[in-house]
């Protein structure tokens, strides 16, 4: 999701998503820790999505 559909969504969603999101990223860093998981990259993809909706939480805490 980019940055302009997460500024359409409400402070709500966005706090819900982060929180999915941050659960996803602990469940893929205990797969890679056990050498379960195969897709690394869903690690960088996970971190980057949660810097965005971040960013945008802050840009709307500043309206």
């Amino acid at each position: 999701m980019n940055a302009l559909e997460l500024r359409e969504k409400s402070v709500d969603d966005l706090n819900a998503q982060l929180l999915q999101l941050l659960e996803d990223q602990f469940k893929l860093r205990m797969q890679k820790s056990t050498g379960q998981l195969a897709q690394t990259h869903l690690l960088k993809k996970t971190r980057q999505e949660i810097a965005r909706v971040k960013t945008v939480l802050q840009e709307k805490a500043g309206n």
